[in-house]
């Protein structure tokens, strides 16, 4: 029986989510013992969501991989999980690097992908990129000696999250006709690599005139992330009937998606957040492949650019999987 299972977890909130899988299955096995994650601090939002952090079987340690990280930062972080006194460790990285640092924390039993440093491994699993990301995340279960069909991402709602979404359908004059919710913004590091993931305001408001003038009575509302309050304002100039709400964390922003009908957004965390409330979803992409970031699911739309640029998507091509 392991008794603490140690999961190295670089990347965003969307990673995180995706992830979510694996540390089900492995609790699942092994109820009795403790899981803790290490994750980068812009991501550690994500475990507001995560019921094994609620029950206190999940302990988050932030780390931030991408950083410019000296010997000492790394020293630090070997004794950080030295001092846990692990019986098996995983990690989602795939350099040579990420296995020398497993062999490094001399915990005796080493998961990782069969790709560079596989020799610092004891449990190699073979890497299948062409997947939905969460069940490749989920075969380093394998690893463990865990058999099972990765489950697809799911998430805790609170009380007080939920509460504030029925709180703001209040305030906003939504009735029981529900709402359809719109998430358009991009990430400051998704900016920073010089990926674009915002849709052209233009396109978006033929988008939304044309499902009101379908659908009157269903109110439209976009949630506004800390990163994207200069899209939301050009929006609602060119589409004055948007309702904004403001989610403060990922958790009312994830109850704000489960009271919605239908979710639209752009390939990104509260695309993955979306799915795992189980909010029908349609998402666009630009140079991303659908069939890697969302399940297969009719309640799961991905709607990918002919050319590899979100901007290039047509309103037509959108309404047409909407109204379907």
């Amino acid at each position: 029986m392991k008794k603490h299972v140690l999961a190295l977890v670089p990347g965003g909130i969307g990673d995180q989510i995706l992830f979510f899988p694996a540390l089900r299955s492995i609790h699942d096995a092994f109820p009795e013992a403790k899981l803790t994650v290490i994750a980068e601090s812009r991501a550690i939002a994500a475990y507001r969501v995560s019921k094994l952090f609620h029950n206190r079987t999940l302990e988050v340690v932030p780390f931030d991989f991408k950083d410019r990280n000296g010997p000492a930062d790394w020293g630090n972080l070997l004794g950080i999980i030295r001092d846990r006194e692990c019986d098996a460790v995983m990690s989602l990285g795939r350099r040579w690097a990420v296995g020398l640092l497993l062999w490094l924390t001399g915990i005796p039993q080493r998961v990782g992908y069969a790709a560079n440093g596989r020799m610092f491994l004891t449990n190699a699993v073979q890497l299948d990129m062409d997947q939905y990301a969460a069940y490749m995340y989920h075969d380093l279960v394998k690893g463990l000696g865990i058999s099972v069909s990765s489950p697809d991402p799911e998430v805790e709602l609170l009380k007080e999250d939920l509460g504030w979404a029925e709180a703001q359908k209040r305030d906003l004059g939504i009735g029981e006709a529900g709402y359809v919710l719109i998430h358009g913004g991009s990430s400051k590091m998704a900016l920073a690599k010089g990926i674009e993931k915002i849709y052209p305001v233009e396109k978006w408001a033929r988008v939304l005139e044309e499902i009101q003038k379908r659908q009157p009575n269903v109110p439209i509302v976009v949630a506004q992330g800390p990163d994207d309050s200069k899209f939301v304002e050009n929006l609602k100039q060119v589409f004055p009937k948007l309702k904004t709400i403001l989610p403060e964390d990922i958790g009312k922003l994830a109850a704000a998606m489960a009271n919605a009908n239908l979710t639209i957004c752009s390939d990104s965390a509260p695309m993955h957040l979306s799915i795992a409330v189980k909010t029908y979803t349609f998402a666009l992409f630009g140079p991303t492949d659908p069939a890697k970031l969302m399940p297969k699911s009719d309640r799961f739309i991905g709607i990918k650019s002919p050319t590899g640029k979100i901007a290039d998507i047509e309103p037509r091509a959108i309404l047409d999987k909407i109204f379907s």
